[in-house]
């Protein structure tokens, strides 16, 4: 998914794009993606954005509450974990910070483990469940059809607010690890330059090491759209440019400076 960015590399400002290179990091990905919009919902105040805030937690619940991904993240935080351990001793590492994020790991690591089915609280709370099967319904959550949840978009967006804060924060204990891998692993790696050639660019991925995402830096004014593909083996770049006739094509005839990292 897009997003806006500023990078060393570049004196303006840059379009981002984050490729995953399997499913967990994609997971993880929309995870991330869907609590920055919560958080930006939960500030504003109109019901209008609270629908749309119980909307995105709901289908944060519905990511999160898997019982395979907690064991992946809980395998990722100990895996991080052990490679930190390995770094005591080193002088050229602050031990106090050293400590202080290993420490972090650690209270992800029991929040998550200690917290039992995640956004179970959630799942069971009456009023939630009948707003989430109102809102899978096209048009189905208003309040002729849901009376309860009319009244409730009719509160003060400080009574809204004081409502949602404590149902986000029964996620925290799988979006705050979450975050911090993925802070780590983007943290992985250097970025490089290279020009894409005829609208393509492709590159073999080093043998016996295993890459999890790949981040591409565009120029918005080059207005060019990267379609990415990848997997262990290789990741190609392909830049779409949208013609006369509105749709997207191939930039054959265009040649455009590019800046990656590739995290592992």
């Amino acid at each position: 998914m897009p997003g806006s960015a500023s990078f060393s590399g570049y004196d303006r400002a840059v379009i981002l794009y984050e490729y995953p290179f399997n499913e967990r990091i994609r997971t993880y990905l929309r995870l991330e993606r869907l609590a920055e919009r919560l958080g930006q919902l939960l500030l504003r105040p109109s019901a209008l954005d609270h629908h749309f805030a119980l909307h995105t937690l709901f289908e944060l619940l519905e990511i999160g509450a898997r019982s395979d991904l907690k064991s992946e993240i809980l395998k990722d935080l100990e895996r991080l974990k052990q490679q930190y351990l390995g770094y005591r001793g080193n002088p050229a590492i602050s031990e106090a910070a050293l400590e202080q994020f290993i420490a972090r790991l650690e209270g992800c690591y029991t929040a998550l483990q200690e917290c039992g089915k995640v956004g179970q609280s959630l799942a069971d709370n009456e009023w939630l469940a009948a707003v989430r099967s109102r809102l899978a319904i096209p048009g189905g959550s208003f309040e002729f059809d849901l009376p309860a949840y009319h009244d409730w978009q009719q509160r003060s967006p400080e009574q809204r607010q004081q409502d949602l804060q404590p149902w986000a924060q029964t996620l925290a204990p799988v979006l705050e690890p979450v975050q911090l891998l993925m802070s780590v692993l983007r943290n992985s790696a250097q970025a490089q330059k290279v020009w894409a050639s005829h609208g393509q660019f492709q590159q073999n991925l080093a043998q016996g090491k295993s890459y999890q995402m790949l981040r591409l830096w565009i120029a918005p004014e080059l207005n060019l759209v990267p379609e990415i593909s990848g997997n262990r083996m290789l990741f190609a770049v392909r830049l779409l440019q949208r013609g006369a006739d509105g749709k997207l094509h191939l930039a054959s005839e265009s040649e455009a400076e590019l800046e990656f990292t590739l995290c592992a």
